[in-house]
Formats: structure tokens, sequence, C-alpha cells
């Protein structure tokens, strides 16, 4: 029977909104186990998410969670932890001063290495700079680089794909599939895409097996209007989801739980200002649209799918609606582990492989799930490492070490499908 971590939800009225417009100070961070330590019973966070106006589960995954908690709430939750005899550790004292420094130093980094036609590892780059860069490169490589524009956002940013072939000129190739950016706060996910396309095309040479009978088709930001609202100021930095209105005082809904396939099951919610909120119908945002666009117009080729996120160091395929996998799961799980065996070696970071909702918690109308059903026979959620300071969100002198980590991994499972799903 599982432990329920009961929160006394009627002594607290304070609105939600207020905890949201807030700069975070006084808030603290805790890494909690999501395991009993002495009856090893597992943890429901449910008490805690339904009382978002003071706690926040923010990341969770097999072994732990965190928990972003309130001023008001913090003799609350130490009550409860100790009571409930769980292991925990406060990974941040104050949210709010923290992301203050992290926006101070985002700041200061942008100004110190404007865009100049290349983007490096030094700083996370906005949704404007990143398709200029794209832009940059078809132009430098007319042969074996085409952008083109898929889509625009709620808010009217355009939404470009690139195509990298290796320039021979022939049709039909086989397509490995690519996105990041789904979720506005986890900048590592767009680096890590972007720092793919730049080895694809500029370091040609020692990538030219993967492009010999494939194309990579690669979206960097699914979701730009959140990811460029993360990016306004300390307030913003925690954003989650889209920015279409999602209700009369509640904006967005998580582009991951959107996808028509059991949309709004298991680990999505039918609240609209909860961030795994599904949407009012599957398919309602523009940025998913495009999504499963790309995924459809693909399908007959396509042979890998391969979402990137973070965090956590898992590389997780379906299904996620339910914890269950596909009859297919062992060639999954043999891709999945060349780019888990392969980052080992580089790295020594043990990433975890397995069933999205098996190993780390039921997301139903996900892209993956979504893209599996409709003909990828390879797809993939790839949760990328925390940052060795910020277990939730990588600093800037983490990013090289972080995107290079990944694209070893990707690499590995890349050619572990060029091998296994030769061209016709």
């Amino acid at each position: 029977m599982k432990l329920i971590l009961w929160v006394a939800v009627c002594s607290y009225a304070i609105a939600l909104s207020y905890a949201k417009d807030t700069f975070y100070n006084g808030f603290k961070m805790y890494e909690v186990s999501m395991m009993d330590r002495q009856a090893g019973r597992r943890l429901d966070y449910s008490m805690l998410e339904n009382n978002n106006s003071y706690y926040e589960v923010y990341s969770r995954n097999g072994a732990s969670a965190h928990i972003l908690v309130h001023p008001d709430a913090q003799a609350d939750i130490l009550k409860l932890l100790n009571a409930n005899m769980m292991n925990y550790k406060i990974v941040h004292n104050d949210v709010g001063l923290w992301l203050q420094r992290d926006f101070e130093m985002n700041q200061k980094l942008r100004n110190l290495y404007p865009y100049q036609g290349k983007l490096g590892t030094e700083r996370y780059y906005s949704h404007d700079e990143i398709n200029q860069f794209i832009e940059d490169l078809a132009k430098q490589n007319p042969t074996r680089v085409e952008v083109k524009t898929v889509g625009k956002s709620f808010e009217g940013r355009w939404l470009k794909t690139i195509r990298i072939t290796n320039g021979d000129g022939r049709a039909n190739k086989n397509v490995i599939l690519v996105d990041g950016g789904f979720h506005a706060r986890e900048w590592i996910s767009p680096a890590a895409v972007v720092y793919g396309i730049n080895e694809l095309v500029n370091n040609y040479e020692a990538h030219a097996q993967l492009l010999q009978d494939y194309d990579w088709v690669i979206l960097p930001v699914v979701n730009p209007d959140g990811y460029e609202y993360s990016q306004i100021s300390p307030n913003t930095r925690m954003w989650r989801k889209t920015r279409q209105p999602s209700s009369r005082h509640c904006i967005g809904i998580d582009p991951n739980r959107n996808f028509d396939f059991h949309w709004n099951e298991a680990g999505a919610s039918s609240d609209p200002c909860d961030d795994g909120y599904a949407g009012p119908k599957a398919f309602s945002e523009p940025e998913t649209i495009v999504v499963r666009d790309l995924i459809h117009s693909l399908a007959d080729r396509g042979k890998m799918y391969l979402t990137v996120h973070s965090e956590g160091s898992y590389l997780l395929y379906p299904w996620g609606y339910i914890e269950s996998l596909p009859d297919t799961w062992q060639d999954l799980d043999e891709v999945a582990r060349a780019g888990r065996d392969a980052i080992k070696a580089a790295t020594g970071n043990v990433y975890k492989v397995g069933g999205s909702a098996i190993l780390m918690y039921p997301a139903a109308g996900a892209s993956d799930d979504y893209a599996f059903n409709a003909g990828f026979p390879i797809s993939f959620t790839m949760e990328l490492p925390s940052g060795r300071k910020n277990p939730f969100h990588p600093p800037p002198t983490d990013i090289d070490r972080l995107v290079k980590e990944t694209w070893v991994g990707i690499v590995a499972m890349a050619q572990k499908v060029v091998k296994k799903y030769p061209l016709n």
C-alpha cells in the first residue's frame, strides 16, 4: 500500500498567482527520496501537486523528486518529511536569489558573446538566434542544408526545420527526425540539438556514414513562445508550457501531453492552471500540430524519432501512457543501450534505459508514443543530465560538457539505426 504524504490543504489560502508572480524569494528547493527508507514504500506526491499554491513537484524520476516549497510551508514540509522518515536535502536555500543570479549571468554572457554567425557553448541562445544560425548554415552549404518554415507559434514566431544531407541529390532516403525545446525551461535541450546540427554540417567528414543513406530533419525549438518567455526575467525562468491562454486566469498547456494518442489519460491534467495540462483537446496548440505534421510527412521513411528533454539521464521508449512495453521493445532497447554504453564509455555518466511509464511515470499524449504509433520503429525521449551545481537548470558552465556527452549518445544510437534499417 502506498504511503501518502498528506498535506493539510484546507489550512492554506494563498492563491497560485501569488507564488508565481514573485521572484521566488524565500522559496526552497528540496530533493526528496521517493522511497521510505525503512519500509521501502513508494511515495505518492499527488497531494503536493494538488496544492500547488505552496508546492511544485518540479522534477521527478524513479529515485527522487525536486520539490519547490513556498516560504510559508517550510515548517509543514519538514514536519511531513520527518514524520514519514524520508531522506531529503535542501539543494537551494533561496530559489529567488539563485534565479536572479542565473538571469544576471545569462544577460552578461549574451553581451559578451553576441551572435556572429555561429553558436558556441558559452551561453544559451534565443529562438531568433537559433533560426538565424540554421539559415546561415543553409546559405553556406546550399547542397547539403535546407531550411524550411513549417509553421508559426501562437505568438507568431516561425518554426523552422533544417534538413541535413550529404548533397548527393538522392531522394527518398531514410530519415532521422529530432526535435528539442518542448518544455520552455529546459534550455539545455535546444542547446544540445543545435550542437548536433553543427556537428552534422561543419564536421561532416566524421559523420558521413550517418548521412550516406539518411537525411536528418531537425526542429530545434518546438515551443518558442514558452522558451522566449522563460528568458524574460528571473520570475519567468521556471515556465514550462506554451503561451496560448488555457482559461480565464491561466496560460499555456504542456505540449508533451497534447498529442492525440491516449490523450488526457494517465500522467496528464485537466486543470488549465496545471503544468501538465493536456489542453482542451488533442492538438489544440499550433506547435504540436507542426510536430504532428512533420511526423506524418516523414513516417514512410522515418526510422528514428528523438525528442530531447531535461532532466534525469534517461533514454525512454514507449509506452508512456501505460506501464507496458510494445511488442518490438527489444529493438528499442537495443538502440537505446547503444547510446547508453557510448555515453558511459566516454564520460562515465550512466543513463537509465527502459519504458517511459515503467522507468519514470505515466505521461499520456506524448510525442514519442505518437511517433512510434505513426510508424517510426525507433522512438525515444532523451532526458539530459542535471547540471553539476543546479539539479534542475544546468548553468552555462555545464553546457559544453552536457551537449558533447549528449551527442556521443545520439551518434551511437544513429549508427545502430543505420545498420539496423538500411535503405531499401
